[in-house]
């Protein structure tokens, strides 16, 4: 294991976040090796020992996946400095240090999932688990756009549909995995899109090539984890069959890995 932060190290493996983890650091409560760190950059393994208000520290084994109902006008972070409402905001305090795999932006809502683990929720970013999302667009489902959903599309200058303070500029579309025209007028599409991947603000980005912007964007499953009938701002537990899957495919992606 690389050595990383004290506070990341905490915030990891405890219920407490990495800004009440450094306060906790600057007021002496932690050690290292028998020695009280005051250090904020301080860098740590589990070769070391470490203590939090007197009791060691042990990596966390067990972990929590929760879903959550992400609802239009609600950031994926933490805090805003612009003072916009957050998912962690409509969320219950106990999962304020649950991290969200991967975002949806600021007007797309659904499905969107939360870990306590941060090997969990880095897997299941970096994972090609399918992602069904209902797309609604200005303008109608050309023929370029279908050639494109079903062959990938590589754009040099990939800033329409993206935000503007973005600094992703070129970006390649791997052709869909699926999609089902829902309904095709001059004036508004729909269209249910299946990919696996998740680059930033990729079926935005998409359909903004093609003049088509996206009106409305909606997540509702991801990989085998479906929204269903969970309401906007609510949350809820994975099911035993759900952690059941969880396990096969992170096994199955780790086996992968080592067969590369």
């Amino acid at each position: 294991m690389k050595p990383i932060r004290l506070n990341k190290m905490i915030s990891h493996n405890t219920k407490y976040s990495r800004r009440e983890a450094d306060k906790l650091i600057q007021e002496g409560a932690v050690s290292v090796d028998g020695v009280v760190v005051t250090d904020l950059s301080t860098k740590v393994t589990f070769d070391n020992k470490i203590k939090l208000k007197g009791r060691s520290l042990y990596q966390k084994t067990k972990y929590s996946v929760i879903v959550y109902h992400k609802q239009k006008g609600e950031l994926v972070s933490k805090k805003d400095d612009r003072g916009r409402k957050t998912i962690y905001d409509t969320l219950p305090s106990k999962f304020a240090h649950f991290m969200s795999v991967g975002r949806l932006d600021f007007t797309s809502e659904g499905l969107l999932l939360l870990s306590d683990a941060p090997d969990i929720v880095s897997a299941l970013m970096h994972g090609d688990l399918e992602r069904i999302y209902y797309v609604k667009i200005k303008g109608p489902v050309t023929e370029h756009m279908q050639t494109a959903m079903k062959e990938g599309l590589f754009l040099e200058d990939a800033s329409k549909g993206g935000h503007e303070m973005s600094k992703v500029h070129s970006m390649e579309f791997a052709p869909f995995v699926g999609y089902r025209i829902i309904k095709n007028t001059p004036t508004y599409s729909t269209i249910k899109v299946v990919i696996n991947e998740g680059k930033n603000r990729e079926l935005r980005r998409f359909f903004g090539y093609f003049d088509a912007e996206v009106v409305g964007l909606k997540r509702v499953s991801y990989g085998k984890i479906d929204l269903d009938a969970l309401k906007p701002g609510k949350h809820r537990f994975l099911t035993a069959s759900e952690y059941d899957n969880l396990r096969d495919y992170l096994a199955y992606s780790k086996s992968e890995k080592r067969d590369q």
